[in-house]
């Protein structure tokens, strides 16, 4: 091994230090637990918009509903366009649920998710999303807890998966209904059930 004199010796990472003021310690949003909390305002999808632009109201993080009125709010919100917004209640009701429901909420927020990519432009994420929701969701047939319309709400992710490859999807097409299991889901009738069954 030889001397700091014949080069050998070399610096294990540590450079020089950096031109300008040290860094400053930002205080960081976060809760009484000590976990991070996004403060940033979103726009209607959920994206993050720089810090002191005004967005649109956001669900709060800790909100958890009765099953029924989860479903009615995220409903309400698929058809406002707000499927992020719509993702944040059902995901609320999910992490809450002790029953036997939980892989079923779970499946309802990735349908929200779903259509928040392709709302966005993700095409490719939406429909794996809406892929494994609808599996997900289906486990669920012939039970429809919470007056789910779980065969309705399978058989749409489907046809919009579908529809997805084809083309332009319509905006009725991206508000299913989630409570009711009378009807079909919104879109998903005999106008609509063209293709379903493609994945």
């Amino acid at each position: 091994m030889g001397s700091a004199d014949d080069g050998e010796d070399r610096d294990c990472g540590t450079g020089p230090a950096l031109p300008g003021p040290a860094p400053v310690d930002v205080p960081r949003d976060r809760d009484t637990a000590g976990r991070a909390r996004n403060a940033r305002p979103r726009d209607g999808l959920g994206r993050p918009l720089p810090h002191g632009m005004t967005g649109v109201p956001t669900t709060p993080e800790d909100l958890v509903l009765p099953p029924a009125e989860a479903l009615r709010e995220a409903e309400r919100l698929l058809a406002a366009g707000r499927p992020f917004h719509a993702h944040e209640v059902l995901e609320g009701a999910w992490k809450a649920c002790g029953d036997g429901n939980r892989e079923l909420w779970k499946g309802l927020a990735q349908l929200a998710v779903g259509v928040t990519h392709l709302r966005r432009g993700n095409r490719v994420g939406a429909v794996r999303l809406l892929t494994r929701a609808g599996e997900r969701i289906s486990a669920y047939d012939g039970i429809a807890p919470h007056d789910i319309p779980v065969a309705a709400l399978v058989a749409w992710s489907r046809d919009l998966i579908a529809r997805i490859g084809a083309g332009p999807v319509s905006e009725k097409m991206l508000a299913p209904r989630l409570t009711g299991s009378s009807g079909p889901a919104s879109g998903a009738g005999p106008e609509a059930g063209a293709g379903s069954g493609r994945r």
